[in-house]
């Protein structure tokens, strides 16, 4: 019997892309963290510090990587609410389960475009 391993070809239901954001979103965070808790100490040292701080994250490399980090964060705590439900058997009909996913990527990015909004301004 024929296996397709092509992974570009398969389509993975909502609830598993979700899950697996979810881990992909907390494995970021995780790799990403020394990186932000450097630039917050260097940024508390003094005020030039902060300032350059300041410039260098409003470039545009850093800029995206800050705007991945808010989405990852948002997403990774309202996915693993949704994961704290799952746990607890709420949500593991397939009807809802499904509906739970779509909320979450959407909850995901309208709260990410609403903190990337205020953060701008």
């Amino acid at each position: 019997m024929p296996k397709n391993l092509n992974l570009f070809t398969i389509r993975l239901p909502i609830p598993a892309l979700v899950s697996i954001l979810h881990r992909m979103s907390g494995v970021a965070l995780f790799v990403l963290m020394p990186f932000l808790t450097i630039s917050f100490c260097k940024s508390i040292l003094s005020v030039t510090y902060f300032k350059d701080t300041y410039v260098q994250i409003n470039q545009f490399p850093y800029t995206l990587i800050f705007y991945l980090m808010i989405w990852g964060l948002i997403h990774h705590v309202i996915a693993g609410l949704r994961h704290l439900l799952l746990d607890m058997q709420i949500g593991n009909e397939l009807i809802v389960a499904r509906l739970s996913s779509k909320a979450v990527l959407a909850f995901s990015f309208i709260f990410t475009a609403i903190a990337i909004y205020f953060y701008e301004f």
